[in-house]
C-alpha cells in the first residue's frame, strides 16, 4: 500500500510540474522586436500574470529613450524629452509625467538585471504594442518620428512618373499628392563628361526634361527643398579621368556653383569608385575624390548652397569614399545601402552599413538610402526603423515613380517629413 501511494504520489508531482516547465521553456523563447529590428537582450524575458517583462537598458535603447538608475531609491528614470517614466523595484505603482499608474506586474531584479514591464513602458512612450502568440514575439511599433525625406526625382514613362507619383495627377496637373511624405526632392538631371562639361542630357539617362521649371515651381508651391542631383558613373572611366585632371576640375565645379543657384543644393552622386582598388591605389583614389568634394563645397559656399553626397555604402564593393573626411566637408551623407543582392535588402547589411557610417560621421548628417523597387510595404518599415533605432537625420527614397500606394501609407505611419 506503501509502494502504491508513493508511486501515486509522484504521479501528481510529474503531471503538476509539466505545464510549468513547458511554461518556463516558451518563456525563455520569447523575442522582442521594435520597428522590426530584433533587440538583443541581456537576460530573457520573464512573463508573470500575462505580462512580459524585460530588461529596462535594452529596450529603452532600442527605442531612443535615455534612461537612468537612481540605487539609492532602486527607481529607473526614463525620459524622450517630452515624456517622463519612473519604476520603482518590487513597487506597483509607476509615474508617467508624474502621474501614477498602477501595474499588474512590478519590475524585478531576474540574473542581476531589472526588468519592467514591456507594455506599459513602450505604450507610455506612445509606442504601439503587438504579441504573436504563434512566434511568441512582442512586436513593439514607434510613432512616427520627424526627420529629412529626400525623394530622388528623375524620368520614367507613364508608368513610371515622379510627377504622378509625387504630385497624384498626370503631368502639368498638381494635387497635394504624397508631397506630405516629402521633405526635398533630388532633381536628376544632371551628369558630367570627361572634359568636365555639365551635361543636361546625358546617355546614361540623366536628363533634363522639357518643362523642368514647372516642376521647380510646384515644388515650391508644396514647400519642398529642391536639389540638383549630378549623377556620374565610372564604368567607363569618366570619374577617373576627371579626378585626375585639374583643368576638366574647375570647369565642372564652376559650371555646377552656377546652375546651383536655382537650387537649395547639390547632390552629388559619382558611383563606382575604389572597385578592384587596394592598398595605395585605393588610398589615392579616396584622396582625389575627397579633394574634389573639397573644392566643389568651397565654391557651393559663395552662394550658400548646401552640398549632399550620394554615397556607396561603406561595406559594398566600392571602397572609393573616406566616409570620415567627406563627413567633415559635406552637410549631409546618403548611404546608398542597397544592391546587396537580394531582395527586400538583408536588414544585417543594410544595418552593418549603418554602424559603419556612424562610426565615422554623425548620425543626424546621415539618411538611410532606400531603394523602393529592392523593397516591399513591410520591409520599408524595418528600413525606416534603422533610421529611427539610430537617430540618423532622415531617408533618402530612390525613386519617387516607383514606390506604390501601400509604401506610401507605410512610410505616413512611420515618419514625419521635417521642412
Amino acid at each position: 500500500m506503501k509502494r502504491i501511494l508513493t508511486v501515486f504520489m509522484l504521479s501528481i508531482i510529474l503531471i503538476a510540474s509539466q505545464p510549468l516547465n513547458a511554461s518556463a521553456q516558451r518563456q525563455a523563447d520569447v523575442s522582442v522586436v521594435v520597428d522590426g529590428l530584433t533587440v538583443n537582450l541581456e537576460v530573457l524575458p520573464v512573463i508573470q500574470k500575462g505580462r512580459t517583462l524585460v530588461p529596462f537598458r535594452a529596450i529603452a535603447e532600442a527605442m531612443n529613450i535615455q534612461v537612468s538608475w537612481d540605487d539609492q531609491t532602486r527607481t529607473v528614470k526614463a525620459t524622450d524629452g517630452n515624456t517622463s517614466v519612473s519604476l520603482q523595484l518590487d513597487n506597483l505603482v509607476a509615474y508617467r509625467n508624474e502621474t501614477p499608474i498602477t501595474l499588474e506586474v512590478a519590475p524585478q531584479i531576474v540574473s542581476g538585471r531589472t526588468l519592467i514591464p514591456l507594455r506599459f513602458f513602450s505604450e507610455a512612450f506612445n509606442c504601439q504594442v503587438f504579441w504573436d502568440s504563434d512566434q511568441y514575439q512582442v512586436s513593439v511599433i514607434s510613432p512616427p518620428k520627424t526627420m529629412t525625406v529626400i525623394g530622388f526625382y528623375a524620368l520614367g514613362d507613364s508608368q513610371t512618373s515622379s510627377w504622378t507619383d509625387l504630385f497624384g495627377q498626370a503631368y502639368p496637373a498638381t494635387s497635394p499628392g504624397n508631397t506630405d511624405v516629402i521633405s526635398e526632392l533630388a532633381l536628376g538631371w544632371y551628369s558630367i563628361d570627361k572634359q568636365g562639361n555639365l551635361l543636361e542630357q546625358s546617355r546614361t539617362g540623366w536628363q533634363r526634361p522639357d518643362g523642368w521649371e514647372r516642376v521647380l515651381k510646384s515644388a515650391e508651391q508644396y514647400n519642398l527643398a529642391s536639389e540638383m542631383v549630378v549623377h556620374v558613373t565610372d564604368g567607363d572611366g569618366t570619374l577617373t579621368s576627371l579626378l585626375d585632371d585639374s583643368a576638366a576640375m574647375n570647369r565642372v565645379i564652376q559650371a555646377i556653383g552656377e546652375e546651383a543657384q536655382q537650387y537649395s543644393g547639390v547632390n552629388l552622386d559619382f558611383e563606382g569608385l575604389g572597385f578592384q582598388d587596394s592598398g595605395e591605389n585605393l588610398r589615392q583614389v579616396q584622396l582625389k575624390f575627397t579633394n574634389f568634394v573639397d573644392l566643389l563645397n568651397q565654391e557651393l559656399k559663395t552662394n550658400r548652397s548646401g552640398l549632399t553626397l550620394t554615397l556607396h555604402a561603406p561595406n559594398s564593393a566600392y571602397p572609393g569614399y573616406d566616409y570620415q573626411a567627406l563627413g567633415q566637408i559635406a552637410d549631409r551623407i546618403i548611404i546608398m545601402a542597397y544592391d546587396y543582392g537580394s531582395k527586400p535588402e538583408p536588414v544585417n547589411q543594410v544595418e552593418q552599413a549603418v554602424q559603419m557610417a556612424c562610426s565615422s560621421v554623425p548620425a543626424h548628417k546621415l539618411l538611410l538610402g532606400i531603394s523602393a523597387p529592392s523593397e516591399t510595404e513591410e520591409s520599408i518599415a524595418t528600413k525606416v526603423g534603422i533610421a529611427k533605432r539610430y537617430n540618423l537625420g532622415g531617408v533618402a527614397l530612390w525613386r519617387l515613380g516607383v514606390i506604390n500606394e501601400g509604401m506610401w501609407q507605410t512610410l505616413r505611419a512611420n515618419l514625419i517629413a521635417e521642412r
